[in-house]
């Protein structure tokens, strides 16, 4: 690591620690040179699988567009923006443990459509409403009860 005080390349690590819940790691360094001290940050980069949609086309994964879906299908639902923030990661680690570079638009809905049905059962109907296209009122009453069927199961 560069010094951002004199340019020089050798510093030592003067002390270590855990950052960001866990996710970074806060290191403390001296340069050799100069003797100026500072802190950078370290943490892993998690690289999501490409998203082919139905239709064929490649698109990078957008995880702002994957929070708006789950924004919108919560909406005015008793969730905490930490739930859904802790709904998000969850299914980005689900994508990632596909462990595939291209993953397809239909796997995501399926890995959203369990983690809102495990949160909270109107926004999964309000997303399947969306991801399944529903065409009419019928399609609502056979997911419904599907949805009462998995719930007995359980």
């Amino acid at each position: 690591m560069h010094c951002p005080f004199c340019n020089a390349a050798d510093s030592k690590v003067i002390d270590s620690r855990l950052a960001a819940e866990g996710c970074q790691i806060r290191r403390r360094r001296e340069c050799i040179s100069c003797g100026e001290r500072f802190t950078t940050f370290e943490s892993y980069e998690v690289v999501m699988p490409r998203v082919t949609k139905s239709d064929g086309k490649n698109e990078p994964f957008d995880e702002e567009k994957l929070r708006r879906s789950l924004r919108h299908a919560l909406q005015k639902r008793p969730v905490t923006q930490e739930q859904i923030e802790t709904v998000l990661s969850d299914i980005q680690l689900q994508i990632r443990r596909l462990g595939e570079r291209d993953v397809r638009s239909r796997t995501i809905g399926e890995i959203v459509m369990q983690a809102l049905f495990a949160l909270d059962h109107v926004a999964y109907v309000r997303f399947a409403s969306v991801y399944q296209d529903f065409q009419d009122v019928e399609a609502f009453r056979r997911q419904i009860e599907q949805m009462q069927h998995r719930d007995h199961e359980h």
